[in-house]
């Protein structure tokens, strides 16, 4: 585990929450976070007209490629659970921006995640793996991925708002873990073929498809209901979701054994503070309902 790896992720997971306050604000402004998903056409380009969103989609991209340079970088595993770190950094942009202090639960729920991940990560410790993964791992791994990612869409669609938002936020999930592991697959291949690898391999046109249609599932995610909904199931799974990637594509080592239980003892500390900052008044209104981001 790099410092430099950490420090590029960490780059990443800081500019992915000043573009997740700055694109909240812009969908509930163009419409009600609680609306049915419908008309979508209408409604995304209503959404491009607005600056504010328009500034979250740059710092996305900023952020993207600050991502990019983790994984080159370093392992899979390391990478994506590190940029949990999103929702803390969510936190304290939106107190600053909005200037509400957080609360003591929320400043517990702040540590509890901290702690939770720092410990987690230091002892599992991903180590190793490949830099490239061999197209018959994708060919099963991604039809997966794929159908996964579709079924919990067709799920939702016919949830009530909260439901909704947790099973797309899955989704999303799913969508930027595959994501990560087609951008890390791509660059990999960038030693022994160049920058001209990146155009001639198919796992860098996959990123971006696939890169793409998460970014627009992230949007009817955020459309769909309330983040403390969305955002654990986002958060947590994207991470966890890497690292079953970064083991079953690309060999990544992960410690295991005696360290079993104190992991998981660490694992559930990061889950229940991720659970509970997401509850934080800094990301919801009093009444439960998220603030008109």
């Amino acid at each position: 585990m790099t410092v430099l790896t950490v420090v590029l992720a960490l780059l990443a997971a800081l500019g992915n929450a000043a573009a997740s306050v700055l694109q909240r604000r812009g969908t509930t402004q163009v419409d009600g976070a609680g609306a049915a998903i419908a008309r979508w056409w209408s409604w995304a380009t209503r959404l491009l007209r607005r600056r504010v969103w328009l500034w979250g989609a740059a710092l996305l991209a900023v952020s993207g490629l600050c991502q990019a340079a983790a994984l080159a970088a370093g392992p899979l595993a390391v990478v994506q659970p590190v940029m949990t770190t999103e929702l803390l950094f969510t936190m304290v942009i939106g107190s600053a921006v909005f200037r509400r202090r957080p609360d003591v639960r929320t400043w517990w729920a702040f540590v509890a995640m901290a702690a939770g991940l720092g410990a987690f990560m230091a002892l599992l410790s991903p180590t190793g793996g490949g830099s490239t993964v061999p197209g018959s791992r994708w060919l099963w791994s991604g039809v997966l991925l794929a159908v996964l990612m579709v079924v919990l869409t067709l799920v939702a669609w016919r949830l009530p708002p909260a439901p909704a938002a947790a099973v797309l936020g899955t989704a999303t999930a799913i969508g930027f873990a595959g994501t990560a592991a087609l951008v890390k697959d791509a660059l990999g291949r960038v030693p022994d073929g160049g920058l001209g690898a990146l155009a001639t391999t198919w796992q860098a046109y996959a990123a971006v498809v696939v890169g793409l249609g998460s970014f627009l599932l992230l949007q009817l995610t955020l459309r769909a209901g309330p983040l403390v909904a969305s955002q654990p199931a986002m958060t947590l799974g994207d991470a966890f979701l890497s690292m079953l990637l970064g083991r079953v594509l690309f060999g990544e080592d992960l410690t295991l054994g005696v360290r079993l239980v104190p992991e998981l003892l660490a694992l559930a500390l990061l889950i229940a503070g991720t659970v509970q900052l997401a509850r934080s008044p800094l990301l919801t209104s009093t009444d439960g309902k998220e603030r008109p981001w």
